[in-house]
Formats: C-alpha cells, structure tokens, sequence
C-alpha cells in the first residue's frame, strides 16, 4: 500500500494540472471575447489571458483570479523597468461589499503603497471588470512601452478595508507571485529574473546562518561548559571548546544579522516588528557575551561570583530569544515543513541530551560530595573543644 501510494499521487496532481490548463483554455468570458493564449499561474490560482497585435504593439488581456469574495481586490502588474512589487504598473479590480468590481491602474513607487488610482508608464485605452461566480476578471487594451513584448509581471491578491486596499498576506503563495511573460512568443517564467531569485536566495541565507548559529551553536556551546567540565579530564578542554563554540556562533549569527539588516533596507513599508527587535536584542546580548571573555575574573576573585550571574543570565537569555525568533523566522519564510520539522527535531535530541546530561552531572556531584564526607568525616566538628 506504501508502495502504491507516491504513483497515485503523482498521477492524481498531473490530473489536476492538466484539468487546471483545460479549464485556463475552454473558459468562456461572459462577453464572449476569445483569447490565443492563455496560461496558468503558478500560485494564487490565477490566470492570464491574452490577444497581441504586432501591427500596432498593443496586447488585449484579461487577468481572471478565482475563489476571490467580496470586500477583497486583484491586481496583475507589469514591472517595465524592474521586477518585483516597486515599480509595477498594475491594472486593479477592487471588490466592494455588493459585490461589484472598479477597475483602475495603480503605479506602485513602494511596499506602502495603497494602490491609489494613477496612470501608469504606458497608455492603457480601457480597463474594465467584473465579478462571476466567485472569479474576477480584470479586462484591458496595453499599449506596449518601447516596442517590447516581455517583461516581468506581478499579480496579488488582498483584503479591502474601509473600502481601499490593505496590506496582503505574506504567505509562502504571495510572496513568490512573480515571473516573466513575453507576448509575443507565450513563454512565461515563474521567476522574475535574476533578483527575485537573489531576494529569495538572500531569505535563505538569512535563516540557515541565523538557525545554525543561535538556534544550534549557542546551545551547544552551553552544553559544553555546564556538562563537560564535570570531568576531572576534561579541563581545561571544555573551556576551549566552549569558547571555540560561542565565538563561531557569534561571528557566523553577525553574518545572518547582516543579511537580515539589508532584506530590511530593500522591504521598505514591510516590517517584521518582534523578529526585528529580538534580533538586535540578540546582538546586543551576544556582543556583550563576548566581553565577557576580556572582564573574566579568576576563580579565586571575590567579584567571580557576579560574574557568573552576568555571563550566565546573559547566557540563558541568548539561547531562550534565539529558538523564539527561530520559530518567528518559519513564520516568515514559510519555508516547506520539513525544514520545520528538522529543527524541532534537532531542539528535542538536545533536550532529551540535557535531561540525562544534567542527571549525570548531578549524580557525579553527590557522589563526589559522599566521598568526600568518608574522606574527611565530620569535617572537624567531631573534634573535641
């Protein structure tokens, strides 16, 4: 039955991508109009239909967004100049409570944008559309910029609020609504050219340092000064250990920090508030860590004490913040599950090593303290005055 399974599935999905394509190719507009090209969008469950006239470089297309309900809007976009959201001249089908649809073009100039109604880089002679059984459908005539036939292109798909557009979704889905289309030829891409990739790219790198080196090294790194010290023959190499571990952790965490800093400075208007402020509290914290080293009294200073209580509750503090934001970078990147998955499973093992580890080092503790009592019985209070 396992077996037989991932067939199945297989043969099932292509059914279903196959049904989608049948159904981008035989539906019917309710104006009747008939289009030589049409695709499937990779995400959001959108279509893009077109006619385009060499003669006079214009292009007839009719964007249709499906499972869409009142009080949200559409939009499809093309990024003339670059790619991605800022930048896009897009047509707009804004979905009011009644049901009825405006359409307009939007210049999009930043992620703070409220898709004001504008005119758009180039001339668009008619927009049109309209709402049918759940489907919108954004109707309009472009006049091709610069006598060119591809571009990159945008569609999203959002609430309404007070009437007017609001912030969409940052799912996995929206964030990857993107590609190329050339009209001429019908070639589309699901990648819109080398910078949505490096975006994504930089995304990636982001989580993986900063996943490795808070949420894996600086735990590690705890564990090796707290458990591997309780060996007589492990020092002063846990000590080595323990600041080889904490020290790659920071350089390589800085790294993710910085890439998390410039994904920053290219989002304008998109912000990630509690992920932001726990990441600079964990450089902050993770810096002062590393004076910690350069202010170590010796075991013998009266001021020793205090600073365990400093580099220990600085310690812990790290390691607490850096699985929490972690878990709000998946929140984020919505990356596949298994990713996820992983890293619980990595924080379970070293859990599950920190209960028997600590049982351990307890039991070595109290056996250590017995013999010393046998050693030396009494401790001098057995002596008489």
């Amino acid at each position: 039955m396992g077996k037989s399974f991932h067939p199945i599935f297989c043969i099932f999905l292509s059914l279903l991508t196959i049904s989608y394509a049948q159904d981008c190719n035989t539906y019917r507009f309710s104006n009747n109009n008939v289009y030589a090209t049409c695709i499937a969008l990779p995400v959001l469950n959108s279509q893009l239909h077109w006619n385009y006239h060499p003669t006079n470089a214009t292009v007839n297309v009719a964007y249709r967004q499906t499972g869409v309900t009142t009080s949200q809007w559409v939009a499809w976009a093309l990024n003339v100049g670059g790619s991605g959201m800022v930048g896009a001249q897009a047509l707009v089908g804004l979905v009011s409570s009644n049901g009825s649809v405006q359409a307009y073009t939007s210049s999009v100039t930043g992620y703070g944008t409220g898709l004001q109604p504008t005119r758009l880089s180039f001339d668009v002679p008619r927009v049109t559309a309209e709402m049918v059984n759940g489907d919108v459908v954004i109707y309009a005539t472009l006049v091709l910029p610069s006598g060119r036939t591809s571009f990159n292109q945008v569609w999203q798909v959002g609430p309404v609020s007070d009437g007017a557009p609001s912030i969409h979704q940052m799912g996995s889905a929206n964030r990857n609504s993107v590609g190329t289309v050339d009209f001429a030829t019908g070639q589309t891409s699901a990648d819109s050219g080398n910078a949505g990739g490096s975006r994504r790219r930089r995304r990636n790198t982001h989580g993986v340092l900063n996943a490795l080196s808070w949420g894996v090294m600086m735990p590690l790194g705890a564990m090796a000064a707290r458990y591997l010290k309780v060996f007589k023959a492990a020092n002063p190499a846990w000590f080595y250990i323990h600041v080889t571990c904490q020290a790659s952790a920071y350089i390589i965490g800085v790294a993710g920090w910085a890439t998390g800093l410039k994904l920053g400075s290219d989002s304008t208007g998109i912000q990630y508030g509690t992920h932001r402020n726990i990441g600079i509290a964990l450089f902050t914290l993770g810096t002062i860590q590393a004076f910690a080293l350069l202010l170590r009294p010796k075991p013998d200073n009266k001021y020793r004490f205090y600073w365990n209580i400093y580099h220990h509750g600085i310690g812990y503090t790290v390691i607490l913040l850096s699985i929490i934001n972690v878990f709000k970078g998946f929140d984020i990147l919505d990356p596949e599950k298994k990713w996820k998955k992983a890293y619980i499973g990595i924080l379970i093992f070293l859990v599950v090593n920190t209960l028997i580890l600590e049982a351990y080092t307890w039991f070595i503790v109290l056996k250590r303290k017995q013999e010393e009592k046998r050693e030396y019985p009494g401790n001098g209070y057995n002596q008489s005055a």
